[in-house]
This record gives C-alpha cells, sequence and structure tokens, in this order.
C-alpha cells in the first residue's frame, strides 16, 4: 500500500502576533521570536533526516520567510516553491488591526470567542474606509486574483472553501507523484486541511490551537486518509504550552 508523507507549520510568531492583535492578510513581519521559532523548525526537521522536493505557502511574508529560515538550515533553498493566496490566514476583515484583548474588553468575551472560534460566523466585514483596506486590496500581491474573490472578511468555514480546492487540486496530485513536501502556512488554512484530513467536527477543529513555528507530520494512504494523524516534532510540554498560548489570545484578562 502507498504511503505519504506531509508536513505542515504554522509561520513562527509575527510582529502582531507578538502584539496581540488581530492579523489576517495584512502582511506583517515574523518578530525576532519568530525567527527564532522558523530557525527551531528548520533544526527540529533536520534531526529527523526529513527532504524536501517541493514546498507550498502562502503569499503573505510571515509565511515566506518561515519557510525560507526553515529550508536553509536544511540546506534545500533550491527547491521549487509555490505561493498562492488560497493559503492566507483566514481574513479578519473588521477587525484587522484591533487588539485582541482590548477588542474583547469593548465587545466582551464570549463575542470575540464567537468571532474567533465559531466555525461559520465570520467577523465584521472590512469597510472600503478601514485602515487597512487599501494595504490589503492594492496589494500586488493580489493582482491577478478575480476581485470577486476578494474576501472582505471570512469565518474559519470560508477559509476551508478557498484552500480545499488547492489542497485537492494541486497539492494531492504532487504528493501522489511521489513529491515530498512542505507546507508553510498559517492558523487557520492549515486547519482547515487537518478538518478535512481528520475528518473533525465543526467544534473540535475551533477548538484546536496550532503553536507558532512547531512542524507536524501526517503519514497518509493512497485515499488520501490519515495512516498517522497530526504528530508534532517538538517536546510535548512546549507543544502544551503553545497551544494554550494561542487559546489564551482573544480574552480580555
Amino acid at each position: 500500500m502507498a504511503e505519504y508523507t506531509i508536513i505542515m507549520v504554522r509561520h513562527g510568531e509575527s510582529k502582531w502576533n507578538m502584539e496581540n492583535k488581530f492579523c489576517g492578510w495584512f502582511n506583517a513581519d515574523l518578530s525576532d521570536k519568530g525567527r527564532e521559532e522558523a530557525k527551531a523548525a528548520g533544526k527540529a526537521l533536520k534531526d529527523g533526516g526529513y527532504t524536501f522536493d517541493l514546498a507550498y505557502t502562502s503569499v503573505l511574508t510571515r509565511a515566506n520567510d518561515t519557510l525560507d529560515a526553515i529550508l536553509g538550515t536544511l540546506e534545500q533553498t533550491n527547491i521549487p516553491i509555490k505561493k498562492t493566496w488560497r493559503l492566507n490566514e483566514r481574513h479578519y476583515g473588521g477587525l484587522t488591526g484591533l487588539n485582541k484583548a482590548e477588542t474583547a474588553k469593548k465587545f466582551g468575551d464570549e463575542q470575540v470567542l464567537t468571532w474567533r472560534r465559531s466555525f461559520g460566523v465570520p467577523p465584521p466585514e472590512m469597510e472600503t474606509d478601514h485602515p487597512y483596506y487599501d494595504v490589503i486590496n492594492k496589494d500586488e500581491r493580489y493582482k491577478d486574483v478575480d476581485p470577486a474573490d476578494m474576501p472582505k472578511c471570512e469565518s474559519l468555514e470560508l477559509t476551508i472553501k478557498r484552500a480545499l480546492p488547492y489542497w485537492n487540486d494541486e497539492i494531492v496530485p504532487a504528493l501522489k507523484s511521489g513529491k515530498k513536501i512542505i507546507i508553510a502556512a498559517h492558523g487557520n488554512s492549515l486547519r482547515g486541511i487537518v478538518k478535512h484530513l481528520d475528518d473533525l467536527s465543526d467544534k473540535r477543529i475551533m477548538e484546536l490551537n496550532l503553536p507558532t513555528g512547531i512542524p507536524f507530520y501526517y503519514k497518509l494512504d493512497e485515499n488520501m486518509k490519515p495512516i498517522v494523524s497530526m504528530q508534532f516534532l517538538g517536546d510535548p510540554e512546549t507543544v502544551k504550552k503553545a497551544m494554550a498560548a494561542v487559546a489564551a489570545q482573544g480574552t480580555s484578562k
């Protein structure tokens, strides 16, 4: 029976992660900690003996720089890299740029939890007078994207709808052709792939907090069903603490 291994990693901490802001499609850079996390991810993969033929990432710098650091550590900078907006983080709409804790104080923990952790409820739309509307919508990265496909906000459900076709149409055929693949993307675009692979409920996937900069792998059979699901390459206690830190970001306390 054929078996395929794929590595996925959420980008290292960004400057807006550090400042506890809703980031989404804003093109935040990695923080110093995030750069160290990316290098550590590369070391973990190197220690595990991983090599790659092909890499996928979003068009956002924090994911690109994470991937570059990983491949640099692995001394595999010559492999093809495919970038797509379909692997971008979910679009946080009108919340983009707001501090999560301050937003929770203003609207209440329950409302912010709904925006962050409900499957089908999107945040408020990003209106044309939003301070980051032009920064995002006039970015050259999206010049070839159909304006009808450019979101004003996204729930996880909507994020999956634009990410999953890319998984099925582009990444799965590459895996089946024998390519060894790494994906460096974002908490919510990766959540969508994880939900699909593990057939998780809407509630369960929203409870999953992917830590920054810690690679994980799946082993898949010929039908792209998990033989081994979501195994992190890192110390279990470190992974647990990192997940807890992500979960706490949207509270007022």
